[in-house]
């Protein structure tokens, strides 16, 4: 039985990064995307695997809570391979094992056997660890596509009134400015609701039910809400650039309040 936190936190963050690459294949339709999500998703179900079938051998008549959580996690990794091969719903593969990445969380996190990495850490403070590194390469994401939509909405405006200074010899083309400002969002918006999962899964644990109405994830939920309205207009209604651009600076203006001023006021994990 392994003990120790570092292979479940290796389980996670590489079920994390098979998630990013499902949204991108499902937002673009890389096939290269897809293909990774599929190999990284498909060594998480290797390891649960091999660890289900070793916990079986040494104590099939005893199966605790842990390995049944594991295995409901186990089925609906299979399910999504499934639905992946014959139905082909990239969204579904990616939603359902959000759910699966969830409960996996709480599942390890949760379980009194397994040690934390550090000695003077809880388990729940390991969580709480994966929780803000996910938040915050979401934030560094969305801060990269807010520069690229000011990038894009500076170069729209010379273009328009044809004033050509030596400021736009150093801007990215219009073209590849909206390219990246998409990318960077198909990249936060994954994280960010990683980091939700797993935010969730944190509470959940501590027992603590009126966290969720804590403002900072009230604020959280609400700035997913905006990003995916993002993705819904660039991708479902198909919005001009300079639209989209404006849409991702209001955006952004969210992430900077849920970072700056809401841990004044959030007991969720206020900096000290």
């Amino acid at each position: 039985m392994i003990t120790h936190s570092v292979f479940y936190d290796a389980i996670l963050y590489i079920y994390a990064l098979s998630l990013l690459f499902y949204f991108s294949d499902f937002a673009r339709a890389s096939r290269s995307a897809k293909r990774m999500g599929a190999g990284l998703l498909l060594f998480v179900w290797v390891l649960q695997t091999v660890y289900l079938v070793t916990s079986a051998l040494k104590h099939l008549n005893n199966v605790s809570m842990f390995e049944t959580l594991l295995l409901f996690s186990w089925l609906i990794i299979t399910v999504s391979f499934i639905v992946s091969r014959f139905v082909r719903i990239e969204l579904f593969v990616f939603l359902v094992n959000v759910v699966g990445f969830g409960i996996l969380a709480i599942n390890f996190f949760s379980n009194p056997a397994v040690k934390p990495s550090l000695a003077n850490w809880k388990m729940s403070d390991e969580l709480l660890f994966m929780h803000i590194t996910l938040a915050l390469a979401s934030y560094v994401a969305f801060t990269a596509s807010a520069v690229f939509s000011g990038m894009y909405i500076f170069v729209h405006r010379k273009l328009k009134t044809k004033d050509w200074s030596a400021t736009m010899k150093r801007m990215p083309a219009l073209y590849n400015a909206e390219k990246y400002m998409h990318k960077c969002v198909i990249i936060g918006f994954p994280l960010l609701l990683l980091a939700l999962a797993l935010g969730i899964a944190w509470i959940t644990i501590e027992g603590d039910a009126t966290l969720f109405y804590d403002v900072k994830v009230i604020f959280s939920l609400s700035l997913l809400l905006v990003y995916a309205g993002y993705l819904f207009l660039n991708y479902g209604i198909k919005l001009p650039g300079i639209r989209l651009a404006k849409w991702n600076l209001a955006a952004f203006a969210i992430v900077v309040l849920n970072f700056v001023v809401t841990n004044g006021i959030s007991t969720f994990h206020g900096w000290k």
